[in-house]
């Protein structure tokens, strides 16, 4: 399985998917940890995170999949969403966390 292949894979398997630095225990840089935050505000408790610096090919393979260069990626029912930014800007207008509260009851 190539490593698109796998990014496929966790991203149709899974309803919500962080691509990040680190874990959401222990995040390896600002902006990875501010997208956990995000999630965890909005009172996500089931995702797969994806340790990038913990899987080279993961890490090198991502940008490719969705043409988006930076970390962390957060997808949606297999839709990329974007980075914190996004994130933190989505739910101060109170929009990730009806996107998040229905992928997660879906």
């Amino acid at each position: 399985m190539t490593p698109l292949d796998r990014i496929r894979e966790q991203v149709t398997n899974n309803a919500i998917v962080l691509y990040m630095k680190g874990t959401p225990q222990f995040p390896q840089c600002g902006f990875s940890s501010r997208a956990a935050q995000v999630l965890q505000a909005c009172g996500v408790k089931d995702f797969l995170a994806v340790n990038v610096l913990a899987d080279p090919e993961i890490f090198e393979n991502l940008k490719y999949y969705a043409n988006w260069p930076t970390f962390p990626q957060l997808y949606v029912k297999g839709e990329l969403i974007g980075g914190s930014d996004i994130m933190i800007e989505m739910y101060q207008k109170g929009e990730i966390q009806k996107l998040l509260e229905e992928a997660q009851t879906a």
